[in-house]
C-alpha cells in the first residue's frame, strides 16, 4: 500500500472531522508524523484544491470540493436506485444493453448497467469510463453544457475509429442535433462496430444528471430502427424523472 497516500487520506479525515482551522503542529502529533512531512501533504492538497491554507494565520481547512465529491456520490446513488424500473423496461423492450452514465469532467462513469441477453452484445463494466464525445449518453449530457464547455470539448477531438467526429464545426452542429431531438446516436464512433442511442436524465431544476441508453452491434442497431430506439430511451429518461420527482418529493415530506 502506497504510504505517502494513505497518510494524506489521513490528514485528509482529520481535517475534515476538524470544527475549526488547524497548524502544521497540530496535525503532526495527532497524525504522529513529522512537521516536514505533514508540510508536504497540506502542500499537495492544497494544490489539489482538497485544503485551503489561510496565509495569516498558516492553518488549513478542508474545501468544498470534498462536499461536492460527496454529493455527486449520493446523487449517483440516487439516480442508480430511481432508475432501476426504467432500466429493466428499457432492457425487456429492446433486448440491448442498457447503460446509465453520469459525466465526470469529459468523460462518462457507467454506474450501472443491464446487460443484452443476446449473445453478441455490447461489453462495458460498472465503473468503467469512455471518452464522452463519442458514446451516446456522453454526447447526450454534453450537448446542454454551456457553450464555453462545448467549446472547449470541440477544439480537442481525437478520432477513436473512422466515425468518430473530429471536425469542430461539425461536432457543434451534431450538438445542435441532440437538442433538438432529444436523443444522441453513437454511429460507431467508439468503437467501429458498436452503436448506440440516449438521452439526458434532468433532475427537478432542469439540469441535466446523468443519460440512459442503448448499446449493441452495428448488425442490429441500424440507421433504420434508430428512431424506435430513440423513443425507447426516451420513454426511459422520463421515467427516470419522475421517479427522482417522487424520491424529491417524499424526501421533503418527510423533513416536514
Amino acid at each position: 500500500m502506497n504510504n505517502t497516500l494513505v497518510k494524506g487520506l489521513q490528514l485528509l479525515e482529520v481535517l475534515a472531522r476538524s470544527r475549526e482551522p488547524q497548524g502544521v503542529s497540530d496535525l503532526a502529533a495527532r497524525l504522529s508524523l513529522g512537521k516536514s512531512n505533514v508540510h508536504r501533504l497540506l502542500q499537495a492538497l492544497v494544490e489539489l484544491g482538497y485544503v485551503l491554507k489561510d496565509e495569516t494565520t498558516a492553518q488549513y481547512q478542508v474545501s468544498l470540493r470534498l462536499w461536492e465529491l460527496g454529493a455527486a456520490v449520493e446523487v449517483g446513488f440516487r439516480i442508480k436506485a430511481a432508475a432501476s424500473e426504467a432500466m429493466t423496461r428499457l432492457l425487456a423492450r429492446t433486448r440491448e444493453t442498457v447503460h446509465l452514465s453520469v459525466l465526470d469532467g469529459e468523460e462518462v462513469v457507467y454506474v450501472h448497467k443491464l446487460d443484452s441477453p443476446e449473445p453478441v452484445r455490447a461489453y462495458s463494466e460498472i465503473g468503467g469510463r469512455a471518452p464522452a464525445f463519442c458514446v451516446a449518453t456522453g454526447k447526450a449530457m454534453l450537448a446542454w453544457q454551456p457553450a464555453a464547455v462545448l467549446a472547449s470539448v470541440a477544439s480537442h477531438l481525437r478520432a477513436h475509429t473512422p466515425r468518430t467526429i473530429t471536425d469542430p464545426q461539425e461536432y457543434l452542429r451534431e450538438m445542435d442535433r441532440i437538442r433538438a431531438n432529444g436523443y444522441a446516436v453513437n454511429r460507431g464512433e467508439w468503437r467501429e462496430t458498436v452503436w448506440g442511442v440516449a438521452a439526458a436524465i434532468r433532475g427537478v431544476k432542469g439540469n441535466v444528471l446523468a443519460a440512459i441508453g442503448v448499446s449493441g452491434p452495428s448488425a442490429r442497431i441500424k440507421p433504420g430502427n434508430i428512431k424506435v430506439l430513440a423513443d425507447e430511451v426516451i420513454a426511459a429518461a422520463r421515467l427516470v424523472e419522475r421517479s427522482l420527482e417522487g424520491s424529491v418529493a417524499r424526501n421533503t415530506a418527510e423533513a416536514a
